[in-house]
């Protein structure tokens, strides 16, 4: 059958996912299976949206098909591009905290990260007075002043990330078009074209599950437990940002604080995610906190709990009843250096010992009442940026 490529696939990515390390308890092969779904959802929409020729910007993430440690307070916008070809980026700037534009060479594999061929921010870019913009990608030479920005050899995705700071904020547009085909149709598609997509679909989920499976291991399982690291720039990301990482394992009877001071940053993000390395559910649970939703104590510090159980602090940060997962602090839109002071201090204390643990514990509380009203705004604000 035509589709025999992609159940094929299908059977052995959920092979791989059933017998993935770090499963311990039906719950996480439960999540597994259903990140297993988004991947399918995911893989054959990219699929079949592809063009080399007409290109168009596709989401690879979100609430329902996460991957790579989605960021709650993100947008993530990726293309196909070609070395070869001129490209323009035509939008309007939103309000949100960051827009910001990557061109990659090549694919996250389980073997290795594409190369980064580019990286910046709408500050590089001249924006008119009305938000509009207009930015293009080409062989060269590049010309900042012009808006235009080199596709060097090996060039293949222009990945467009735009940032929420703030979760009301409004997102703005983004259109991309390959000049050379501008004002033309693709071709229509062959059934070999429908063969060939079904195993590309196919084949790109198989690498999907391994690739994100290999990151933990890499980037955070070596490093000691219920640590984080000092603040770092983001190997192969964006030019302006900074990450501190860890992973913790609590018991049922403890709770991790982490303290950091509030930043000057433009946008900081802290999140848990599981290791599927993907983001926990945040539309419904507060799994993730940013600099704008974050409580900040009167000594000018942040201090966040992750907790399976319930504290009735304003910055308890939901583990969701995992005992283990991964720590993500991000800072962006950065126009300094960020030192080790800038960073988190991470401390287990005994559930029972967090008043002691917290010098102003009492102002941290929060009724539940004011708890539904937090987790009411996550809702509002994720169904507001029509994320189905």
């Amino acid at each position: 059958m035509l589709t025999d490529p992609l159940t094929a696939a299908i059977a052995e990515a959920e092979k791989i996912v059933a017998t993935a390390p770090h499963i311990r308890t039906e719950a996480d092969l439960t999540e597994g299976y259903g990140y297993l779904a988004g991947g399918i959802a995911a893989c054959v929409h990219a699929t079949w949206a592809y063009s080399s020729t007409h290109p168009v910007f596709v989401t690879g993430t979100g609430p329902y098909a996460k991957m790579g440690l989605d960021n709650p307070d993100t947008l993530y916008w990726g293309a196909v591009v070609r070395d070869n070809a001129e490209y323009v980026v035509t939008g309007r700037r939103g309000t949100t905290c960051d827009l910001s534009f990557q061109v990659l060479a090549g694919n996250y594999t389980d073997a290795a990260v594409p190369g980064n061929v580019t990286a910046f921010d709408d500050r590089a870019l001249r924006i008119e007075d009305d938000g509009s913009f207009e930015v293009r990608f080409g062989p060269g030479p590049r010309d900042p002043d012009r808006n235009y920005f080199t596709l060097a050899p090996g060039s293949s995705q222009l990945v467009v990330r735009e940032v929420y700071s703030d979760w009301t904020q409004r997102r703005g547009t983004l259109r991309i078009d390959r000049l050379d085909t501008l004002g033309t149709a693709p071709p229509e598609l062959t059934r070999q074209d429908a063969v060939t997509r079904y195993e590309r679909a196919g084949r790109a989920l198989v690498s999907r599950v391994k690739t994100w499976l290999q990151f933990p291991e890499w980037f955070y399982l070596k490093l000691p437990v219920n640590t984080v690291t000092e603040p770092r720039r983001t190997p192969g990301g964006l030019d302006t940002q900074y990450s501190s990482v860890g992973h913790f394992d609590l018991a049922d009877d403890e709770a991790m604080v982490l303290t950091l001071p509030a930043t000057d940053a433009p946008y900081l993000g802290f999140q848990i995610g599981s290791l599927w390395y993907i983001s926990l559910e945040y539309i419904h649970h507060q799994t993730s906190l940013n600099n704008t939703q974050a409580q900040v104590d009167p000594d000018g510090m942040v201090r966040i709990v992750v907790s399976a159980r319930n504290p009735g602090l304003t910055n308890w940060v939901e583990t969701l009843g995992r005992s283990r997962g991964i720590l993500q602090f991000r800072w962006q839109r950065l126009d300094r250096e960020l030192s080790p002071a800038d960073g988190p201090v991470a401390q287990v204390v005994p559930f029972d010992e967090l008043p002691g643990a917290l010098p102003f514990h009492e102002s941290n509380r929060i009724t539940p009442e004011d708890w539904a009203a937090r987790i009411g705004a996550r809702q509002a604000a994720v169904a507001d940026r029509m994320l189905g």
